[in-house]
């Protein structure tokens, strides 16, 4: 059966945001939520692989994707604010609860999220989205952090060589056995929008921003020990930048995680979109009803 896939636009503080739709407005909600360099073209085909259970929401964050791009100047670009922008995208849609997918960035949003109303969520799915300190792969976070630590032209320098072509497509290619299974047309679209005039600085902001992630840890894993929010990860188990150990580690505060280890790397959808996503139907199926 043909699903629709509805591409939108609602203003929220002031700034467009675009998102994907698709499934019965009445359906239980599933909201999936991007990493870095990508957007919610990510899902292209989980959304209407789950649409016909499901209503799926996948919006671009802030600055990513078809999503408004307010120069760093103008908008605040932390961690916080993208939270601040999804959940008034939330609202604006009339979701009270929902499901998560998270991934890379889209996990300390999402955390956020959970954190502000743990209630709202019915389930989560973790693909590569890190939530404990173990999943740090190094020499990957070194850079990262040296820069939030310590913002300067020697720290920054790394930093922009990480918005570059061969830095995106390392993303989608490496730890995956057979890249042939990957588009380049992934990186090639992401890379246009990291290329925009602007965006670099917006993703220098994150960068930075991303050491606030970590202090959220202890209340997120108290979180988890308090409510036991159904949860699946789906982990692509050669990822250099979220290694398989913060998979294996919601065990420690979730006993009954439902935890896959993929032999593929950080982009696990291009590679493994059967498997992932026969295993979300599945858990959702079984959490949800």
């Amino acid at each position: 059966m043909s699903v629709a896939v509805h591409h939108r636009t609602v203003t929220v503080d002031g700034h467009e945001v675009f998102y994907r739709e698709a499934g019965e407005p009445t359906a239980p909600v599933v909201v999936l939520l991007h990493g870095y360099p990508t957007s919610s073209h990510m899902f292209r085909h989980l959304i209407p692989a789950l649409a016909d259970r499901y209503r799926v929401i996948a919006p671009d964050h802030i600055g990513f994707g078809q999503s408004a791009m307010p120069s760093a100047a103008d908008f605040p670009y932390t961690f916080d604010s993208l939270t601040e922008i999804t959940a008034g995208l939330l609202r604006e849609l009339g979701v009270d609860r929902f499901a998560m997918y998270v991934q890379d960035y889209g996990a300390p949003v999402g955390w956020r999220l959970a954190l502000r109303d743990p209630d709202r969520i019915t389930a989560v799915i973790s693909q590569n989205g890190n939530a404990y300190e173990e999943g740090f792969v190094k020499p990957f976070w070194d850079g990262v952090f040296a820069y939030g630590e310590n913002p300067g032209p020697a720290t920054e320098a790394p930093m922009r060589g990480a918005l570059t072509l061969e830095q995106t497509r390392r993303q989608y290619v490496n730890g995956v056995p057979d890249p042939s299974l990957v588009s380049p047309d992934n990186w090639v679209h992401d890379q246009a929008l990291l290329d925009r005039p602007g965006n670099d600085e917006i993703q220098l902001g994150l960068f930075r921003d991303y050491l606030t992630n970590v202090p959220l840890y202890p209340r997120l894993h108290q979180y988890f020990r308090d409510t036991q929010v159904p949860l699946l990860a789906v982990w692509g188990a050669n990822d250099e930048i979220f290694g398989p150990a913060g998979a294996e580690a919601f065990r420690r505060d979730l006993p009954d995680a439902e935890i896959h280890l993929l032999d593929t790397g950080h982009f696990a959808l291009e590679s493994h979109f059967a498997d992932i996503s026969g295993l979300i139907r599945a858990f959702l199926g079984r959490v949800l009803g």
